[in-house]
């Protein structure tokens, strides 16, 4: 049987796909909203990898000064004890040198007598 055309039944499912459609797209949009803003309240902060502005991940931190000279100087020094070390600015604009959590007191140790302090 057919349907007769003046009824408007032949519209339902084009405006039921269409509105559907438009409601998961806003749903994803307001999802996607809301990531991209934390985003860049995070990146705002500084340096964060979760979340937090001072998580550093794996790395912690030994040494902070306002002088990047400063933390190469470090950076070298804890380099040429065979300790891995980086840097990274912290919020507030300092420079601070990172190490692994297994090589944090050594690298404490070496870098509390060291004059760039």
């Amino acid at each position: 049987m057919r349907m007769p055309s003046g009824n408007g039944w032949y519209l339902v499912g084009p405006l039921l796909a269409v509105g559907l459609v438009g409601l998961l797209g806003a749903v994803f949009w307001r999802m996607g909203l809301q990531w991209t803003l934390a985003g860049e309240e995070a990146a705002a902060d500084g340096l964060a990898i979760f979340g937090e502005p001072d998580d550093y991940g794996l790395l912690c931190p030994v040494a902070v000064t306002d002088d990047p000279d400063v933390a190469d100087d470090i950076r070298r020094l804890l380099g040429d004890a065979g300790i891995r070390a980086t840097q990274a600015v912290v919020r507030d604009g300092r420079v601070a040198v990172l190490v692994f959590a297994e090589e944090f007191e050594t690298a404490r140790r070496l870098v509390g007598g060291s004059p760039a302090l």
